[in-house]
């Protein structure tokens, strides 16, 4: 791919789903211009929302690829082989595919497009739709460092952007793209028992909602472990002492730990499903 600068960088996406929007969103908060974006899907479902922001939309795969030097294939695991398939004789040495499937490894990525193709593979989470994502990506064997570069530059204001090895996916999809909805649960719950004691549910919701965030920031912000931040909320014989206690009774660390191996597990499975599905060209 030529070296261009994200002004002029050209980005399609075939897919229309929450990833898709809020990628496209981190997209165009940097300094992509909407005209230079552009979406597909099978129906217009989803599309409105992408119309919104000034993006043009289709329902042809190949158009996006035709008119696009970054590709991000933003569909589910299982169609990843069919699309791909209908887009391979597109793909040029020009384009730069960024796939967000879950599970699909880049060796299937790379079996199912033309011979040096340059992909990569990346796992965003759905915070991205408010540009507070956590993503992580793995460059295949033609992709270059400075394509690296050049992703980061182009999804910085997506959230925390971090390459690693291929093997740290998959647990960034169980920490991460997965967590996102334990974090979610543990809010519905710590609102559940504010009702519990009294408090009306719509005010436990949203002060819940807060304290999930507030706490997040701080532990982003402050550079500090979790334990020693639990440690300085407590005090001795109080409030959070006993809540804690609680909590360790009911095993929620080690139910914890065992959500985010098994939805770690979960994609290795999708990555194995997707490599025996997809085949050799």
């Amino acid at each position: 791919m030529d070296t261009k600068t994200d002004q002029q960088l050209r980005i399609g996406f075939i897919g229309a789903g929450n990833m898709a929007f809020g990628i496209a969103k981190g997209v165009l908060s940097g300094k992509v211009l909407p005209v230079n974006v552009k979406v597909s899907a099978p129906s217009s479902r989803n599309l409105g929302r992408f119309q919104e922001l000034n993006i043009s939309t289709t329902y042809s795969n190949a158009e996006v690829v035709l008119s696009s030097d970054v590709i991000v294939v933003a569909v589910k695991p299982h169609l990843v082989p069919m699309v791909l398939s209908e887009i391979s004789q597109h793909v040029t040495g020009r384009h730069v595919v960024v796939s967000v499937a879950a599970g699909v490894t880049l060796a299937t990525l790379e079996e199912l497009l033309p011979e040096g193709s340059v992909v990569i593979r990346l796992m965003p989470n759905l915070p991205c739709v408010v540009l507070e994502g956590a993503l992580l990506f793995a460059r295949g064997a033609c992709a270059t460092p400075e394509h690296g570069v050049m992703l980061r530059s182009l999804l910085e204001n997506c959230g925390l952007v971090e390459e690693g090895p291929e093997a740290w996916i998959d647990i960034h999809t169980g920490l991460s793209g997965s967590g996102v909805a334990f974090v979610y649960l543990f809010a519905e719950a710590l609102a559940e028992g504010a009702v519990k004691m009294g408090m009306p549910s719509t005010l436990a919701q949203s002060i819940a909602s807060q304290t999930v965030l507030g706490a997040g920031q701080l532990l982003r912000d402050s550079k500090k472990h979790p334990a020693q931040l639990r440690a300085e909320v407590c005090t001795p014989g109080g409030t959070t002492i006993y809540g804690l206690h609680a909590l360790e009774r009911g095993g929620l660390r080690a139910s914890t730990m065992n959500a985010v191996e098994s939805a770690t597990e979960r994609a290795r499975e999708l990555g194995r499903t997707s490599a025996a599905t997809g085949g050799r060209k």
